[in-house]
């Protein structure tokens, strides 16, 4: 979670310069965020629909399951047994 807020944060740092230097900046305008929002909400109502209409497993299990690796990438996770400086090896997935 913590690259997430400390690009937030690189962000908004950003935006605030490109406000005082009074410059347009180059990110596109909200309307298309929410576009591509929409397409990635948009991804998962198959597979909602899906597990709704063969009863399998509970709505939780889905959003941690299906939704939350794809529309929030991989979440980092910290491993208590790695040593300093060893890097963890990424998991396949499926």
């Amino acid at each position: 979670m913590k690259p997430y807020l400390l690009s937030l944060a690189a962000g908004l740092l950003v935006g605030v310069v490109y406000a005082l230097l009074r410059v347009r900046s180059p990110a596109p305008p909200i309307i298309a965020l929410v576009g591509l929002l929409g397409i990635l909400l948009g991804e998962q109502i198959p597979s909602l629909v899906r597990q709704v209409l063969e009863h399998r497993g509970s709505a939780t299990a889905w959003f941690g399951d299906q939704v939350r690796p794809h529309c929030f990438g991989r979440l980092p996770a910290g491993n208590k047994e790695a040593h300093p400086g060893q890097a963890d090896e990424p998991e396949e997935q499926a």
